[in-house]
């Protein structure tokens, strides 16, 4: 099974925290950069955040920088998403991929692959 596994979704209250999980297999996604990315129901996939392999650059959609963290543990092959100060317009379905280019600044869904799942996080009012 070559894609990654996205967990730690839910209902939360706006104000409120959660923090994402994805947890990929092997040399497959540790040599890549990682993004997160989210889709809201009737709309179309959008960028959330991104890290460079080594996790010395991070890069974020402009609707969550200052509240959203993205991390990686290359030990245990893991991408994070810390999510604070969460607004009922972030209910969405988020998923996690590799990208498959050196990470810009530019992070279209097509410079990714190997896309999981998703998670579910709903933010209520």
């Amino acid at each position: 099974q070559v894609q990654p596994v996205e967990s730690g979704g839910g209902l939360v209250q706006a104000g409120g925290s959660l923090r994402l999980s994805c947890a990929a297999s092997g040399r497959t996604f540790s040599s890549y950069a990682m993004g997160w990315f989210r889709r809201a129901p009737g709309k179309e996939r959008e960028f959330v955040a991104a890290i460079s392999l080594s996790g010395g650059r991070t890069v974020y959609a402009v609707s969550v920088k200052g509240r959203f963290t993205i991390s990686r543990d290359n030990a245990k092959n893991t991408v994070y998403l810390q999510m604070n100060n969460l607004k009922p317009e972030d209910t969405a379905v988020y998923s996690c991929a590799r990208r498959n280019s050196p990470l810009t600044d530019w992070n279209p869904a097509t410079s990714y692959d190997y896309w999981g799942q998703g998670t579910q996080v709903t933010v209520s009012s």
